[in-house]
């Protein structure tokens, strides 16, 4: 009888423990830091914050242990590439929710990811992002001046947004993106979701790419690898953290939320801060 309740509450404990793990593992967010050196000669440090692949997930009442991490930070600017929603849950109040107290830290600069197509909700979701006081890029570039530093953003929708092979729906984004845009200025940093089409972004001349989608490979494995992402499979080229190729850099968001696979494993959400120097 004895040895039984032993096992049983051995059992008991082995199946708590995993519980909290793998709760910690959705749901403990972490702060990611990364510095850029961009050989600019003028102007302060410019702070940015990188989100994406929120997916609907809620991070406490009102998203307020996400904005917490966030305010900590002190971003100059904060931006956030695509799949902000998911597409089974296009209504759920969690990304307006944290949208709205973004707003409230610093400019909020979107794009959007392949489940905003996906969702069919999108345009209600534009509306909403607009009376907020988001900005949506979609397939533009604007200026932007910060600390008396300029850079030229620009932000492309996702693929998916048309029904045609992808890798020229890309060129075709990019090229309506910087039609006209001649202005010289300190740097470029592009807003869009897919890693996967980094070879593309380089033939543009962009200084920085902002992407999510891959989720950090879902389960992290040693030198900064992944076991599967969307659109590249298993054990993908660009899955979190940064990568540099003919003078493009590019910053992967491991995301925050879960879509088809609902557990992350040595994958913590993240919160991407960026020292532009």
């Amino acid at each position: 009888m004895r040895r039984r309740i032993k096992w049983f509450i051995g059992v008991l404990i082995a199946v708590l423990v995993g519980a909290l793990f793998f709760h910690d593992q959705n749901n403990r967010i972490v702060v990611t830091e990364h510095e850029i050196d961009l050989d600019i000669q003028h102007g302060q440090e410019l702070a940015v914050v990188h989100l994406s692949d929120l997916h609907s997930k809620g991070f406490g009442t009102q998203q307020q242990k996400l904005l917490t991490k966030v305010s900590a930070e002190k971003p100059d600017l904060i931006f956030m590439t695509g799949d902000l929603i998911d597409a089974k849950k296009a209504d759920s109040k969690e990304p307006l929710e944290l949208m709205r107290g973004l707003v409230q830290l610093a400019p909020v600069y979107f794009v959007t990811g392949n489940h905003e197509w996906w969702s069919g909700e999108y345009g209600q979701l534009e509306q909403a992002l607009d009376q907020l006081g988001v900005v949506v890029l979609r397939n533009e570039s604007m200026n932007v001046t910060v600390h008396e530093r300029e850079f030229t953003l620009i932000g492309i929708d996702d693929p998916a947004m048309l029904n045609q092979e992808e890798e020229q729906t890309v060129v075709e984004f990019m090229q309506q993106a910087m039609d006209g845009n001649n202005a010289e200025t300190d740097f470029t940093l592009l807003l869009a979701h897919r890693p996967d089409f980094f070879y593309l972004y380089q033939e543009f001349d962009i200084d920085l790419v902002l992407s999510g989608h891959a989720h950090g490979g879902q389960i992290g494995l040693p030198y900064n690898g992944g076991l599967v992402a969307p659109n590249q499979g298993f054990f993908p080229k660009y899955v979190k953290g940064a990568y540099e190729e003919d003078e493009t850099i590019m910053i992967v968001h491991r995301g925050l939320g879960n879509s088809i696979i609902p557990q992350r494993l040595f994958n913590q959400p993240e919160v991407i801060r960026i020292s532009i120097k």
